[in-house]
């Protein structure tokens, strides 16, 4: 059995009805309940997005970030108008410097503790390495996940990470014309490669 499955994604943006400010009205077609207005507003020193469902009883989104060249709080929040519950509320805190970010996050409920670290090894290639540990109250399990990226050519980069149960995933991007992308990626579970390996591929165009 075949089966073609075809999604029309469209964006129209507003820009600068005020200083700062955009508006994004986007749907994906055929899913009628998809649309949604987002409006974004943006400082020197801050940013704000709030975005709603265009439904019936709508789910309303709202994300902010404060901060400078140094560090940075930012925070996500989701509220379901059908249920009258957050469906999202997390909370992160960043530290960059020129060769390194450092990030702390609260994510899922706050139920999840994440600590990652990215290091600039060489910013002609654009090369770095990271790590990132993350920590689940409700189920008191730790992810370790290492990774690295490289730039092959000014248009082409590759990625590789790997976690301490053996997922291992890597990904080559290619701009083969201004903001358009073609991306090919692969994943594996090491410890079962024979009946876990993926593969894909992703087209990204931009006018």
């Amino acid at each position: 059995m075949f089966c073609l499955s075809i999604q029309l994604c469209t964006t129209i943006t507003i820009d600068e009805l005020a200083p700062g400010l955009k508006t994004i009205l986007s749907f994906v077609a055929p899913d009628q309940k998809s649309g949604k207005v987002e409006v974004q507003y943006f400082h020197e020193n801050a940013g704000i997005s709030t975005s709603i469902g265009l439904a019936a009883k709508p789910l309303v989104n709202f994300s902010g970030v404060a901060g400078n060249n140094t560090v940075a709080l930012g925070t996500d929040i989701s509220f379901d108008t059908s249920t009258g519950d957050f469906t999202k509320y997390n909370v992160g805190l960043s530290i960059s410097t020129a060769d390194l970010i450092a990030s702390f996050a609260l994510n899922n409920k706050f139920d999840t503790l994440s600590a990652s670290y990215m290091h600039t090894v060489s910013p002609l290639t654009n090369t770095a390495v990271g790590a990132e540990l993350t920590h689940s109250f409700s189920s008191n399990e730790n992810t370790l996940t290492i990774g690295t990226q490289h730039a092959l050519d000014p248009l082409t980069s590759v990625k590789a990470r790997v976690n301490n149960y053996g997922i291992a995933s890597a990904l080559i991007q290619h701009a083969w014309r201004p903001k358009s992308l073609v991306t090919i990626s692969g994943e594996v579970d090491t410890k079962a490669i024979e009946k876990s390996a993926k593969v894909g591929i992703a087209l990204a165009l931009k006018p």
